[in-house]
């Protein structure tokens, strides 16, 4: 965004998890892994039509992977992401790669200002209706001073993961979706007003909303929504009250970030915010815990803002909320396609000890060589309350490769795709899925999980 001149949640009541009942139905409903038996050769389809669509939990870790990745290119180049520098146009390139091999159809739109070129990088997923087109982005430079990984890789990671998520779910929206990373917006708003303005007015009126996300780690987070459109205001507050968590008007931002262009354009707008430069107030600090007295983001815009410059909780709950709104507002089925690659299931029931760790193994047989660099691990848990638990795959050796850790989410189940690079593993050989819940009282079980070679 550029400059303008704990404690645990309460354990949910019986009345509030029946609230919440129609959302994990339709988690249920989603069936984001398949029920093939294993182990199933490259192509093997599930059975059964495609099904409602709920959006699925989007892992901490893969975000915070795309972070590390950012984190990297700016420290290889000269320690910032800025437009016009090469670690814009690297993190561009990062960014794109993962959408090309997804299967996006990507845009690299081309910018100029004071003398140096600039870019947008556009993503349209297959199908949905042309004329109803519903956007998310983020900008992805950062501001010359530092690496910019809340500012505004936090909102980066979490759009390129939902992006992600859609491709992995075969999700199949009404509207068609559109992603995109902006450039120059720290000097304002350049890439998202390049854009707005070379859309031709037919097709500027085929945008059904806009969807923003800057800054959605800040260490000391608040809990802000855009209130610009009624509607998409609507679905982020409803879906942070069922998790119990307050939020407040976003104001700090308001004509700041990428959404600003759309609005004067007439497209419906909104978005989240954790919070910059202001000072949290006591009222805010009891409500969401962190420190009163002290900026959102005592990193904003300097060199600290770096990857220990995140809240993990704030980047978890925002990222499933980007998630929730793509698919609430797209509607849509969801049809997972086969994965490629050779495929290991244990669809075997294994009751998860409140407290306690249990292990679900899978022996993998007749491949050569070692396990992939994108490993996945498709994960189906059924439990009550999934902030409790916390989830490692170990390899055949025994090394562990952290999936999830524990948090505040209050969410019913666990079922995601999480990728792993696990390229020094040898592939043969029994791998684990390892589940701890770490508190009392909600209970649960691995109802099957899956590896994709």
């Amino acid at each position: 965004m550029p400059t303008r001149a704990g404690r645990r949640l309460p354990r949910r009541s019986p009345l509030h998890r029946a609230v919440l009942g129609a959302g994990l139905a339709g988690a249920l409903a989603a069936g984001l892994l398949t029920a093939t038996t294993a182990p199933a050769a490259a192509g093997a389809t599930s059975a059964g039509a495609a099904s409602a669509a709920a959006a699925p939990d989007i892992p901490l870790s893969n975000v915070k992977a795309h972070l590390s990745q950012f984190q990297a290119i700016a420290n290889a180049n000269g320690g910032n992401r800025a437009h016009g520098r090469p670690g814009y146009r690297a993190s561009i390139d990062y960014v794109k790669g993962k959408l090309d091999a997804a299967g996006y159809t990507t845009t690299l739109q081309q910018f100029t200002y004071n003398g140096t070129t600039g870019y947008n990088l556009i993503a349209d997923w297959p199908g949905g209706d042309s004329g109803a087109v519903l956007m998310s982005g983020a900008h992805l430079d950062s501001v010359s001073s530092g690496a910019g990984i809340n500012d505004n890789g936090s909102g980066s990671a979490a759009v390129l993961e939902t992006a992600l998520a859609v491709a992995r779910a075969g999700y199949r929206p009404d509207k068609h979706l559109r992603f995109a990373w902006w450039g120059a917006e720290e000097l304002g708003l350049v890439g998202s007003k390049h854009y707005v303005n070379s859309l031709p007015a037919t097709e500027r009126s085929k945008i059904d909303g806009y969807l923003n996300f800057d800054m959605i780690g800040s260490p000391n987070a608040g809990y802000f929504v855009y209130d610009d459109d009624p509607a998409i205001e609507k679905v982020f507050k409803d879906w942070f009250a069922a998790k119990g968590v307050p939020t407040e008007i976003e104001t700090e931002g308001d004509g700041r970030s990428d959404h600003a262009p759309f609005k004067s354009a007439g497209v419906p707008v909104g978005g989240l915010f954790t919070g910059a430069g202001r000072v949290k107030t006591s009222a805010q600090a009891q409500k969401w815990g962190g420190t009163a007295g002290q900026a959102f983001d005592r990193c904003y815009h300097s060199s600290c803002d770096t990857t220990s410059n995140i809240n993990d909780t704030a980047l978890d709950r925002n990222s499933d909320a980007a998630a929730h709104a793509v698919w609430t507002l797209s509607s849509g089925t969801a049809t997972p396609p086969p994965p490629d690659g050779d495929v290991f299931e244990n669809t075997d029931d294994h009751q998860i000890p409140d407290p306690g760790t249990v292990e679900s193994p899978i022996s993998v047989t007749g491949l050569s060589g070692n396990a992939p660099g994108d490993l996945e691990v498709g994960v189906d848990i059924k439990h009550t309350y999934r902030g409790d638990l916390v989830i490692d795959l170990v390899a055949p050796d025994g090394s562990t490769y952290r999936l999830k850790n524990s948090s505040w989410d209050s969410g019913d189940d666990v079922t995601t795709t999480y990728t792993v690079n696990a390229s020094s593993e040898t592939a043969n050989g029994t791998w684990k899925l390892r589940v701890q819940d770490v508190y009392r009282t909600d209970s649960g079980h691995i109802d099957s999980w899956r590896l994709a070679f």
